[in-house]
């Protein structure tokens, strides 16, 4: 097993030479728990949130029996490394040979520290897993008269938010506020336009036409 930093498509990288002795992947899911009066507690399924993950273990000083190759960079060279990387506002890269992980990911907190006297840098990284965007570019045109024209991205057009929702069998304002905003959190909002007491509860009679 190795673990492998990389920068840039790999213009960079830093093959740790002393692996840690564990990690930690942590993958989270966006659930949402909420009560319905006639129910009790229902759990919605939401999108999965961005792994993370700790690593921690040492830069050594010199090439001790059980680093993983020789020729590696001084401590503080790779301190540097990490560094740039982390303040360059580009993610970087973490590949552990012989395990499903290969991820994009940010830089959220580098420490490092020297403890007993060897001169050996401990260290300890916290990523977190990036998602790219796709990014629309403007657009360069040349006119007729051979003048060139910068035509920034043209904005996506919005569907427009219904102002009215009939509630079906089973709704109330959490999944009514799903359904025409996209977001439950905005269902004490909707509530409170409708006169709706939120104390006795926030399920709704099929039919009911509920204002946005």
């Amino acid at each position: 097993m190795d673990f492998y930093l990389s920068y840039n498509n790999n213009e960079e990288q830093l093959r740790l030479p002393v692996i840690p002795g564990e990690f930690e992947l942590t993958q989270r899911h966006n659930n949402t728990v909420i009560n319905i009066n006639s129910l009790g507690e229902i759990n919605l399924i939401g999108k999965k949130g961005l792994a993370s993950i700790s690593l921690s273990s040492f830069f050594p000083a010199q090439e001790y029996y059980f680093c993983k190759y020789t020729g590696f960079p001084n401590p503080y060279e790779c301190v540097k490394r990490i560094q740039k990387w982390r303040d360059s506002g580009k993610p970087i890269r973490l590949i552990i040979t012989e395990t499903p992980i290969n991820y994009a990911m940010t830089i959220e907190n580098f420490t490092f520290s020297e403890q007993d006297g060897t001169r050996d840098v401990y260290f300890t990284l916290e990523l977190r897993e990036y998602v790219f965007t796709k990014q629309v570019k403007p657009t360069q045109i040349t006119t007729s008269n051979g003048t060139k024209v910068i035509v920034p991205p043209t904005k996506r057009e919005t569907k427009p938010v219904s102002s009215t929702q009939k509630a079906q069998k089973g709704d109330n304002m959490y999944t009514i506020a799903k359904k025409a905003t996209g977001s439950m959190s905005n269902a004490n909002a909707i509530a409170k336009t409708n006169k709706v007491d939120q104390h006795k509860g926030m399920d709704l009679i099929k039919g009911t036409v509920v204002l946005i």
